[in-house]
């Protein structure tokens, strides 16, 4: 890096953390860029900075920029289309920098809300001859505009970023698979656990109907039996549904589908329900663990709502060391943990829960009232 003091080595390396540690924690693609984004804007010292993903349709699957309001883009419009400058990189796939942006023969329009970009410097972010993406910044804040040391900076930054969008696509792709791996093999033993069942109840009804007329008593022990099968069936559907990736935390993660659900149920109900997440969280969750969280926070507050009389429930998510843990605390009247099993509150699969993601699950009262349901799992 000829040209450049230790002290922008640092900024360098520092901002090249910044970029690295959002794919180690697996944020979403989108956050990623914008980490990428805002680390190049204070960097390079830029009052606007733009990350482009181009798709295949001459637009851009992902756009982040830096330096606009979120009422400027609403007055900007949709998400810039490849033309201009931003398409003479994508083809080109070479660094620009300009003193004047507007002067060069390359630039074309701005939509009218648009800010205006003067001194620029552009650099593509590649993965061999592949274009992944465009960085670019407008207007350093610096007299003078963009030097050859600059470029050399945000060329070695983009490099970095590829990285991180390369490391980005193939967790959010390796989470895909997770998620299809998943529901086939729950569809699987849906097939396996409850065809047979069915199949034996629809012969055993057959058997039962044949017999009404010549032999009533036995007819009726066959009735007992469907019942009984379907019955079996019914339990056995359940156990399958219940263990289904709730598709919320495809969508939203676990935190923030934890966040939605007691939002739902405090609007819903009499009952003072909050939610605090606490710590560095973990977005590396394994899909089982992330499951059972969700699942034993729904139960227990599924408990307190319907039977434990309170008045304010809390629902808390800490991250300490290498465990996560859950608590959902009420104020309630507490219950009986033997009576409560018997009356099938959930318990069972609560501690079902707790073990198929190698975690504990603990059930004690509060010292001032009420009952403390505590999931912790490894992370």
């Amino acid at each position: 890096m000829a040209g450049v003091d230790s002290g922008e080595r640092d900024a360098v390396l520092h901002a090249v953390s910044s970029a690295v540690l959002a794919v180690t924690r697996h944020l979403s693609a989108r956050e990623v860029l914008q980490v990428i984004v805002r680390s190049a804007s204070r960097l390079l010292d830029a009052r606007y900075a733009a990350l482009g993903v181009p798709d295949d349709q001459g637009a851009f699957a992902q756009f982040v920029a830096e330096g606009i309001s979120d009422e400027q883009w609403e007055a900007i419009g949709p998400t810039p289309r490849q033309h201009g400058m931003l398409g003479a990189m994508l083809r080109e796939g070479a660094p620009v920098r300009l003193p004047d942006l507007r002067r060069d023969p390359r630039f074309e329009w701005w939509p009218k809300a648009h800010p205006v970009l003067k001194d620029f410097l552009g650099v593509p972010i590649l993965d061999g001859d592949q274009v992944l993406g465009i960085i670019f910044l407008a207007n350093k804040r610096t007299p003078g505009g963009f030097t050859a040391a600059d470029e050399e900076l945000l060329t070695l930054f983009a490099a970095h970023a590829a990285i991180a969008l390369i490391n980005a696509r193939l967790y959010e792709r390796s989470r895909e698979l997770t998620v299809v791996e998943e529901r086939t093999r729950m569809a699987q033993e849906l097939h396996d656990a409850v065809t047979q069942k069915l199949f034996s109840l629809r012969l055993t009804a057959r058997a039962a109907a044949a017999l009404l007329e010549s032999d009533p008593k036995r007819a009726a022990r066959e009735l007992d039996l469907v019942q009984r099968l379907a019955g079996e069936a019914l339990a056995e559907l359940r156990a399958v549904i219940v263990e289904l990736r709730p598709a919320e935390l495809d969508r939203h993660g676990l935190v923030e589908t934890l966040r939605k659900h007691v939002a739902l149920l405090d609007r819903l109900h009499p009952v003072q329900i909050s939610f605090a997440a606490e710590g560095e969280l973990p977005e590396d969750l394994s899909p089982a663990a992330e499951v059972a969280v969700l699942r034993v926070a729904q139960e227990a507050l599924h408990n307190a709502l319907r039977h434990a009389g309170s008045c304010v429930i809390t629902v808390a998510l800490t991250r300490a060391d290498s465990r996560l843990t859950l608590e959902i605390s009420d104020d309630g009247k507490g219950f009986d943990l033997v009576d409560s099993e018997s009356r099938g509150l959930g318990l069972a699969s609560m501690r079902d829960r707790a073990e198929s993601a190698c975690g504990s699950l603990d059930i004690t009262p509060n010292p001032s009232g009420g009952t403390a349901v505590r999931l912790v799992v490894p992370v």
